[in-house]
């Protein structure tokens, strides 16, 4: 039935379409810098083309026409420019210890002849094989930095970032964000390499055109920017409990700071075909990296991403309520295009499991951001947009399931 663009919410296209050619839906949301969010600011989303093509399918395609040994060379250049001799750490790659960073870090140290540091900011709260897969990586031969923030705060933040933007996960991506600029700057390393350019799964066609990543994602221009956290303004935050010299590992830098030190922020999949079974195999073979043991995640059918934090499946859960797409669909998209599955049978996997609830950890994750049940299903059910769900038989169900 019609809906009235007044009850859109989260500032989402009114109209509902699917890629083409992977099962993306046009709701899907970009990456931006979460510092800048709170409750009123619309989910810029990621691009789609008028012949119903989605960025991320159009780039997957126009990758396979790309130079590789010409990138190559580009990445040992890259090496060659910041290698050191003199045992000091020459490249910041920060990660989980999950198969990307497992990969690209012990691929520069092997084959590059790089000396990293990798850096890491800790889950929520740590899965056993989480903690396992950590202690793999540092066991494959790496150095390693664990930022864990004050608990107490992180979990304030996350029940704030859970109720007004019912985005449980920001306060992790906010830090995750921080931690290897703020490394690079502490040991005078001048390079950092991610993984995974965002904007290869979701975002727009242009951000593929750089192996740099913006600094805007870290980096305020003035001390005077406003900065939110978990949707709550910096200025208010000690009403919240939470004092201002407390959001230290928060905060992002100043530009002018990181200007000065001129470090450089590349993305691995700029240089390398990227794919995330590839990785898999990879860490599996040269870190001992172990798959899911349940088999599957709660809400798709993997078994090797995302495996280290106890909330990662309320990450999912809580897109899937706001956005319509679940961990299943964000998995078939990749796998699709990545040429392992076609899309008949990427269909089938979102209408199986997408949307499937995360219990393993609920209980868990409630005592963790100190609200009951009750507070949390009305939360969530309240982060609805009525041109998504419709509520039938006092259940709630898509009104475009993935087609």
């Amino acid at each position: 039935g019609g809906v009235k663009s007044s009850e859109v919410k989260w500032g989402l296209p009114e109209e509902v379409i699917f890629c083409s050619r992977c099962v993306m839906s046009n709701q899907r949301p970009a990456s931006a810098p979460e510092f800048r969010k709170d409750a009123s600011t619309p989910v810029r989303t990621s691009g789609f083309g008028e012949d119903g093509i989605c960025d991320a399918c159009r780039y997957a395609e126009f990758k396979q026409t790309l130079d590789w040994e010409d990138r190559e060379r580009q990445l040992v250049e890259l090496c060659d420019r910041y290698r050191r001799d003199d045992g000091r750490y020459d490249v910041v790659v920060p990660g989980s210890g999950g198969k990307d960073s497992i990969y690209v870090s012990h691929i520069l140290k092997t084959k590059y002849n790089m000396n990293p540091l990798t850096v890491t900011w800790a889950p929520h709260i740590y899965t056993d094989i989480g903690w396992r897969n950590m202690q793999n990586w540092i066991r494959a031969g790496f150095d390693n930095i664990l930022v864990t923030p004050n608990a107490e705060v992180h979990a304030r933040l996350t029940r704030h970032a859970f109720e007004n933007l019912v985005n449980p996960f920001q306060p992790f991506i906010i830090g995750q964000k921080n931690v290897a600029p703020r490394a690079a700057m502490q040991y005078d390393v001048e390079l950092i390499m991610y993984g995974e350019n965002q904007a290869e799964c979701h975002d727009s066609f242009e951000q593929n055109a750089s192996p740099l990543m913006d600094p805007s994602h870290f980096t305020r221009n003035s001390t005077n920017d406003p900065l939110f956290f978990g949707g709550v303004p910096y200025e208010e935050m000690p009403n919240e409990g939470i004092e201002h010299k407390e959001l230290g590992p928060y905060l992002p830098i100043l530009r002018e700071d990181w200007d000065e030190k001129g470090i450089e922020v590349h993305y691995f999949s700029y240089y390398g075909n990227w794919s995330p079974q590839a990785s898999y195999y990879y860490a599996k073979e040269n870190a001992n990296f172990e798959s899911n043991p349940d088999g599957r995640s709660e809400g798709t059918y993997s078994k090797y991403s995302s495996l280290d934090d106890r909330m990662d499946g309320q990450h999912y859960y809580t897109m899937f309520a706001k956005f319509g797409q679940g961990r299943a669909m964000n998995d078939a998209c990749r796998d699709i295009r990545d040429g392992i599955i076609d899309r008949e049978e990427g269909v089938a996997l979102c209408r199986r499991f997408d949307g499937e609830f995360p219990a393993k950890y609920f209980q868990e994750v409630l005592d963790y951001m100190g609200i009951s049940e009750d507070r949390y299903w009305e939360v969530l059910n309240g982060s609805r947009s009525p041109h998504l769900w419709e509520e039938k038989n006092g259940e709630w169900v898509l009104r475009h399931p993935t087609a």
